[in-house]
């Protein structure tokens, strides 16, 4: 009986998904950069919260979402690190990217401690992943509501960095709004193509790019 028990624990392992079983830190493919459009998660989200970036006057456009390790297929999250947690300071100092403190605690906790990296490391990583990419001129300070294709973001931002390409960019929705864009980094944060399972652009003709605030 005691034999039997074994093989079926050993069995149903084996036969967990991936994401049940323990990811570790430092161990991953590449990462995926997340760029969200502000404006359309303070439409539904934000201003529910009555989150500062939302405010009217702050001309808050693109914000970094995260720098996700991921593999080939898949991603690691919530792994365990010997890295200590970052402090208050340390997490309040990346709102200036990421518009929260409070994001980038979270996204530490999720992805950060996935990257095998300090937390000050990783968000130095994620700040130069975020500075690396210059954002196309027709939505800093968008100033009017616009209807448009997603492919024509994709292509704005691959005409103000050359080195990008379709495959390494892509953008999604929630709905009718724009909800990121999301590009593909080496993990020396050089411009790759993104595996399958990311290149999953949004699907809609076209796409709300609400007013920067």
């Amino acid at each position: 009986m005691r034999i039997a028990a074994v093989l079926i624990a050993i069995a149903l392992f084996f036969a967990a998904p991936a994401s049940a079983q323990q990811h570790r830190a430092g161990e991953f493919d590449y990462y995926v950069m997340a760029l969200s459009w502000s404006p359309s998660w303070c439409r539904s989200t934000g201003d529910q919260r009555n989150a500062a970036q939302c405010d009217p006057g702050g001309k808050v456009d693109f914000v970094l979402h995260g720098l996700w390790p991921q593999y080939e297929e898949g991603w690691p999250e919530n792994c365990r690190t010997d890295e200590r947690d970052p402090s208050r300071r340390e997490t309040q100092a990346m709102a200036d990217i990421m518009s929260s403190g409070g994001l980038a605690w979270y996204q530490w906790q999720k992805h950060g401690r996935c990257s095998g990296l300090s937390a000050a490391d990783y968000y130095q990583i994620s700040r130069e992943a975020f500075r690396s990419v210059t954002l196309p001129d027709y939505f800093v300070d968008l100033d009017r509501d616009i209807s448009i294709p997603p492919e024509l973001i994709e292509e704005a931002f691959i005409e103000f960095n050359p080195e990008l390409t379709a495959d390494g960019i892509t953008v999604t929705c929630r709905n009718e709004d724009l909800q990121e864009i999301r590009i593909c980094l080496t993990r020396d944060l050089q411009p790759r193509d993104c595996a399958p399972d990311v290149r999953r652009d949004c699907s809609r003709n076209s796409v709300i790019m609400e007013k920067v605030r």
